[in-house]
């Protein structure tokens, strides 16, 4: 029998490793490893958020408190703001521009006021929507939750700010003749609907505000034009009654004339279903359908992107 003999200068080959020839994406799955900041499916998403909620409604809380902390006045502001907007109004288009048309001193005032407050309230909940990703870098950047949870919490911070100022309105609306009845109740749910648009509405903002910093500077002016075309100061359908009656039910129809008007439908005395337009309550939950969840899906896509580059 023959024996074989190795030579103990020659080098034993390395046996590869065992994960050799495996792409990252191979190695990723078999160590379970998952990108850092990956967005998670829509559903998980969603359950993620509600397990913050109680940050939500604490840090609205902590941003409402801190709004006015530096002004004398403190929180006073958060109603004299609009107060005071609707006293100029009321001097520039009711006094100067005889906006009131067909509607007497007891109502217009009423119907002024509602606006303001009303229509403020979709219009801070956007504008601290463009700011709430771009704003809060440092926090976005130190700490891992749903982004979402910032536009919402904003959104959250003006509703409180507006259920504030409502006691105001009370006083104004009693002043002058409308008194508490049945058609109070509807406040409630008018105000969930707009909620609910103006949530979306800020989701939406968010995202753009991440991406374009600059429209922080545009949207005051932009905003400014949809105070002007959604009857603030005016009723569309009596000021625009010698024009086409498409441009009339347009004005009428977008959604921020439609929840000021079923506002102002709840609360004042003389200002009958004959002012709204057809089918408004299914037309303001249509709106607040459709930007509640469309602005919700459309910030969830960008989950990963906020806070890099």
């Amino acid at each position: 029998m023959s024996e074989t003999t190795h030579d103990a200068g020659a080098a034993v080959p390395a046996s590869e490793p065992p994960d050799a020839g495996l792409t990252p994406a191979q190695l990723a799955a078999r160590y379970g490893l998952a990108v850092s900041g990956a967005r998670p499916s829509l559903t998980e998403y969603v359950r993620q958020l509600w397990d913050r909620r109680h940050f939500i409604l604490a840090f609205s809380q902590a941003k409402l408190t801190a709004q006015y902390s530096q002004a004398k006045l403190g929180q006073l502001w958060q109603v004299a703001t609009p107060l005071l907007n609707a006293a100029v109004y009321y001097f520039i288009f009711g006094l100067i521009l005889n906006a009131s048309r067909g509607m007497s001193h007891d109502v217009y005032i009423p119907f002024l006021v509602t606006g303001v407050f009303v229509f403020t309230f979709t219009q801070s909940s956007v504008m601290a929507g463009v700011r709430a990703i771009s704003g809060n870098l440092g926090l976005v950047r130190a700490l891992h939750f749903p982004r979402a949870a910032l536009p919402v919490s904003f959104a959250l911070q003006q509703l409180q700010q507006l259920l504030y100022s409502m006691l105001v309105l009370f006083l104004v609306v009693i002043g002058f003749g409308s008194y508490p009845d049945l058609s109070w109740l509807l406040i409630a749910p008018i105000l969930a609907l707009q909620f609910l648009f103006n949530t979306g509405l800020a989701l939406i903002m968010a995202r753009a505000g991440a991406k374009t910093p600059d429209l922080a500077q545009l949207m005051p002016f932009v905003m400014r034009t949809w105070m002007y075309m959604s009857g603030v100061m005016f009723s569309i359908p009596v000021f625009l009654a010698d024009k086409p009656q498409w441009l009339s039910n347009a004005l009428q129809w977008n959604p921020a004339a439609i929840f000021m008007d079923l506002m102002r439908f709840a609360l004042i005395e003389g200002y009958g279903a004959e002012n709204l337009p057809d089918h408004v309550w299914a037309v303001g939950a249509g709106w607040a359908a459709l930007f509640a969840v469309g602005g919700f899906v459309y910030f969830w896509k960008a989950e990963e992107r906020y806070g890099r580059g």
